[in-house]
């Protein structure tokens, strides 16, 4: 695998390494070892799916707040999203910044995201299907969110116009941190 950390400390651009032949490729998507080398969260406890329909398709932002805050590994396996994370730790010098990243059937890429950041992602196509490995158990209790739209981030979403996000989500509340 392929580290690549991010302008948002600890969030990092996962790669595969690919081993190519005449039967296409083997690639390791998961290692503790390699993790741990580049210091990242090993634990995982969960893996989650998200299937999408319909193209536009926005879930976020969301996060867990300590003492259940997680670390989570996203791969888009079927279609593609733009994913994207906002940096919530307040002594962090990303506060408050965000990034967007393109994950596909196809680049097969993976993005961890550190605890302390706001996650989520706008489907590209229809049928996108995302994949999530997690540090932590969902916690009904811990769960929080900031509004996909909420102009103190100033998020550029690929296709804002044509949205499809749940009223949960439309309903977070100005971020006032």
């Amino acid at each position: 695998m392929i580290f690549e950390e991010t302008e948002l400390p600890g969030a990092f651009v996962i790669e595969l390494e690919r081993r190519e032949d005449e039967r296409g490729f083997f690639a390791r998507t998961w290692c503790a070892n390699e993790y741990a080398d580049h210091g990242l969260a090993i634990n995982l406890v969960q893996a989650n799916v998200s299937w999408n329909p319909r193209q536009g398709t926005l879930r976020g932002m969301h996060f867990q707040s300590a003492p259940h805050a997680e670390v989570k590994i996203v791969r888009c396996t079927r279609g593609a999203i733009h994913d994207v994370i906002i940096d919530l730790r307040e002594n962090s010098p990303g506060y408050k910044q965000w990034i967007g990243v393109d994950l596909t059937e196809e680049n097969r890429r993976a993005l961890y995201v550190p605890e302390g950041f706001a996650h989520g992602f706008q489907t590209l196509v229809p049928e996108s299907e995302v994949h999530y490995l997690v540090t932590e158990f969902y916690a009904p209790s811990a769960e929080g969110g900031v509004r996909w739209d909420d102009p103190a981030f100033g998020i550029q979403w690929p296709d804002p116009e044509h949205v499809v996000v749940s009223d949960k989500d439309a309903a977070w509340p100005d971020f006032t941190g």
